[in-house]
């Protein structure tokens, strides 16, 4: 086999791969990138899309026969809030809370539970046993839009847009590459990747304003 020959198959194997690349980020992309596109459309036009929130209140007291085994720690800043508590509320009015670390405010434990499209809190009176618990739905909308921001989503959604971020970088690069291969053959190529880079430049030279 000749030089050339062999260049032209090691070049034809590379080819094959960084196709293999594109379409197999461009798989895991897609749902993704089509969800952030239609946020990044929401999340520019929040002032103009109405939102009707929703909220749920209750209020209540908890039998002290629980109430007697609440102890809080002066030195304490925040505190594990109660277990056999949080059974009761579960047990008798069906809160299901996802966090536990609570503020001790004197007497007051407070619960914040903010979550992706909505927020809630508890507070409990550890002297009465008085408890105030508030939640509130803000949508659809405003939850996928959290989602895009990565706002109260935990660690897990972090890291998966961190995954989901460099998916799309390949699919990018590989992109681009497949481009440099073929512009010999589509004369429009570089022109329409040079308005790609030089269009948002001239707009934010221009047309974003402080």
């Amino acid at each position: 086999m000749t030089h050339q020959k062999k260049a032209a198959k090691k070049f034809k194997l590379n080819l094959m791969t960084i196709r293999k690349w594109h379409w197999m980020s461009s798989a895991l992309c897609f749902v993704c990138m089509l969800l952030f596109s239609v946020t990044g459309i929401t999340l520019n036009h929040a002032g103009s899309i109405e939102a009707s929130p929703t909220t749920t209140h209750l209020e209540g007291v908890v039998p002290q026969a629980i109430m007697k085994d609440v102890v809080l720690v002066e030195e304490q800043k925040d505190v594990e809030f109660p277990a056999s508590v949080l059974r009761w509320l579960d047990d008798t009015h069906k809160l299901k809370l996802s966090r536990t670390i609570a503020e001790i405010n004197d007497t007051e434990l407070y619960l914040a539970l903010p979550r992706p499209g909505g927020d809630a809190w508890l507070s409990l009176d550890t002297e009465t046993g008085n408890f105030e618990y508030e939640s509130t739905s803000r949508g659809w909308i405003s939850y996928a839009n959290d989602l895009h921001k990565g706002r109260n989503t935990g660690m897990a959604w972090i890291y998966f847009m961190d995954v989901f971020a460099l998916a799309c970088i390949i699919f990018s690069v590989t992109g681009f590459l497949l481009l440099q291969r073929y512009a010999d053959t589509r004369s429009q190529t570089w022109p329409l990747l040079g308005a790609g880079l030089v269009v948002p430049i001239l707009f934010m030279l221009f047309l974003i304003h402080s």
